[in-house]
């Protein structure tokens, strides 16, 4: 719902009729179908259909808000004012979340890599100690320290940050024979699945889906009678330099 306080030309007028029970004329030619490419505020609407928010007449090429309890998210949402950078790590976060649900391993991986660069650069000392723990290196500044699995951990935390819209969310979680890394659960009426979450340290996403599956972590989750994504990360800290990468695979487990 937070898509309705981006800054495009015309989309707060269009939030507002919307809210006053007009329908609006939308154009949904040209979605990108993805939750961060957005280029007007037909763009916005278009996604809002997708998600449910937005109920669309194929005959009149225009939308409206369905029911009074969205209408109430959708006046709550435009009181509240948001930065711009908070809004794109909303976005981000959304659109790392439906890669996960997905099964777009690669954009999954790449997301988690690019994040880790962005907040383990040098001048953020804060994050660091929030998030990992230091150590002063020299009077100028601080070393960041990303060489466990709990780092590892922390930066995925923070790449999923915005899972409260969809999940509840379980670490060490005890599963089959041992304790799951992450579980995030579907919120009740939600389509969709769960994901189970094992985290490696210079081994491999494919050993970890192998733990996952050996251990029999999905057990816990297996009685809600949702579908089940397992998920592997890996990050090879040990590899040559210009290779140290995250890497991660995502099966669907077979509930047959």
């Amino acid at each position: 719902m937070k898509y309705i306080s981006l800054d495009f030309d015309g989309l707060s007028k269009t939030v507002a009729e919307l809210i006053g029970g007009i329908c609006v004329p939308v154009d949904t030619k040209g979605f990108a179908n993805d939750l961060v490419t957005f280029r007007n505020r037909d763009d916005v609407l278009t996604l809002l259909i997708h998600l449910g928010y937005l109920g669309y007449d194929e005959e009149s090429k225009t939308v409206r808000i369905p029911n009074e309890e969205i209408r109430k998210e959708f006046a709550g949402t435009i009181r509240e004012v948001k930065r711009d950078e908070t809004i794109l790590r909303i976005r981000v976060s959304d659109q790392l979340i439906y890669d996960t649900v997905h099964q777009n391993a690669d954009a999954v991986a790449a997301q988690i890599e690019k994040i880790h660069a962005e907040e383990t650069a040098i001048g953020k000392p804060e994050l660091r100690f929030a998030s990992f723990g230091y150590r002063k290196a020299q009077p100028t500044g601080f070393t960041f320290l990303y060489n466990d699995e709990q780092a590892l951990r922390s930066v995925l935390k923070l790449a999923y940050f915005s899972y409260k819209d969809h999940y509840l969310k379980f670490e060490e979680l005890p599963a089959g024979d041992g304790y799951a890394d992450i579980v995030y659960l579907p919120k009740k009426n939600s389509m969709l699945p769960a994901l189970v979450i094992e985290m490696k340290w210079n081994k491999s996403a494919e050993g970890a889906i192998a733990q996952i599956k050996d251990k029999r972590y999905p057990d816990a989750v297996k009685g809600l009678g949702c579908d089940i994504l397992l998920v592997g990360l890996n990050y090879d800290k040990d590899a040559p330099a210009g290779n140290r990468k995250h890497t991660c695979v995502i099966e669907k487990l077979d509930r047959t």
